[in-house]
């Protein structure tokens, strides 16, 4: 799976949290300043043609819809950071995140709690 830009992935977190909108309905969801119309026309044709969008015609204009859900794309670029950055080792990432955010022993111990509560045992 492709990697997404800064600007490609806020559109696709608006499109993942509406599941369908026009490029107008993507604009009002972003914060101000807006950018212009043709610009964020242009960043879904890009993720439609990268393959994380698909449309709908609707009169003479197009909805949007996510091809990719949030949760694949969540799992890929994880998959992806592991591989680069820590040899394969999902071990090496979280040890990694706990010492450079300096997390507590309750923040971990919450964690881990979580976890088992969501059967990741």
């Amino acid at each position: 799976m492709k990697s997404l830009t800064k600007a490609e992935s806020e559109i696709m977190r608006i499109l993942w949290r509406l599941d369908k909108a026009n490029v107008s309905a993507i604009i009002a969801e972003m914060p101000k300043p807006q950018p212009a119309y043709n610009t964020v026309s242009t960043i879904v044709r890009i993720l439609e043609q990268k393959g994380f969008v698909d449309y709908e015609k609707q009169g003479r204009g197009h909805v949007y819809f996510p091809k990719v859900s949030e949760e694949d794309y969540k799992t890929s670029t994880t998959k992806r950071l592991a591989n680069t950055y820590f040899e394969g080792s999902f071990k090496n990432m979280v040890s990694f995140f706990v010492q450079k955010n300096d997390l507590s022993t309750q923040e971990l111990e919450a964690i881990l709690k979580d976890l088992k509560s969501k059967n990741y045992d």
